[in-house]
């Protein structure tokens, strides 16, 4: 469902959000858009095992252990960073995806880097001949089908469509379903020089652009500053976001708003892209860090 953001912005710009967090509890957001259909593969092939990988905190992980005992299919998750076997316990979203079953590798960051390659994904098969392989992240052509479903025909009413870029999967099916009168803006969380070439490869036009300013430094890097801004977005909006995506693709449209980057009546529509399972985890790490925190009731 989309929700009009109670927040006057200047130029007689009006903002919604669609609220693909509500989709699922577990399975929330793109997650469950991306999965749609690699499940249904996996079913398909006669696949026993769901196989993939993610960091700590992964969002993807987490959907994919709900997944897996949603469907009843195994999961196995490759973990970067060997040093967590041993903090399993401590990190929520490690604990939530072993009580939903899935069992872990933890692998060096040395090899974690090497996971694509040919000869690493062909000891995988070889170690697990039942295990359907989703690559980190999720995407892949079939992830990019689901999130072609995110948006609908009464969302043809919008001129910008604007949502975080991780792998570039939901920003390419976001792409290939907007209405030609539309653009869409995506908002890069990682420093990635090759995402531009992944988004034009995966997508069927050039109504697009990618906005690289609103990292914050990087992949799940935080600071104080958008944590005030996510606790006071929730305090205006009863919305609550998750600090590794959407929170900075939304500072980043509240930014640019107020610089003057979109015309005077525009209509612009946020893709909520779930990840709130992750704030337990981010906070114990501000919590370590003595900086402030996110309000959040998990």
């Amino acid at each position: 469902m989309n929700q009009k953001i109670p927040i006057s912005f200047p130029n007689n710009i009006t903002v919604e959000i669609k609220r693909e967090d509500l989709l699922h509890p577990f399975i929330s957001g793109n997650k469950f858009r991306k999965l749609k259909y690699n499940i249904l593969e996996a079913q398909n092939l006669e696949k026993k095992t769901l196989l993939t990988f993610g960091g700590a905190f992964s969002n993807h992980i987490a959907a994919v252990a709900a997944a897996g005992e949603k469907y009843g299919i195994e999961t196995i998750g490759i973990i970067r960073g060997e040093e967590l076997i041993k903090k399993i316990d401590a990190n929520p979203t490690l604990t939530f995806a072993q009580n939903c079953g899935m069992k872990f590798e933890f692998w060096t960051r040395e090899l974690y880097r090497q996971k694509d390659s040919q000869d690493v994904l062909k000891k995988l098969y070889e170690k697990y001949p039942s295990a359907y392989i989703l690559p980190e992240g999720g995407t892949n052509q079939l992830a990019i089908k689901g999130c072609e479903e995110i948006l609908s025909r009464e969302d043809a009413k919008f001129d910008y469509i604007c949502c975080a870029v991780g792998t570039g999967g939901t920003i390419s099916g976001l792409i290939n379903s907007s209405f030609s009168d539309q653009k869409v803006l995506g908002f890069p969380v990682v420093r990635d020089l090759d995402l531009g070439e992944i988004v034009a490869e995966a997508t069927n036009n050039r109504r697009w652009n990618l906005i690289c300013e609103y990292h914050f430094g990087g992949y799940a890097k935080i600071n104080a500053e958008l944590v005030h801004f996510i606790n006071d977005f929730k305090n205006k909006t009863k919305i609550q976001l998750d600090p590794v995506y959407t929170a900075k693709m939304v500072f980043g449209v509240v930014d640019l708003i107020n610089k003057n980057y979109f015309e005077s009546n525009s209509r612009i529509l946020l893709i909520h892209t779930g990840g709130l399972q992750g704030i337990s985890g981010m906070n114990n790490f501000l919590r370590n860090k003595q900086l402030p925190i996110i309000q959040y009731n998990d």
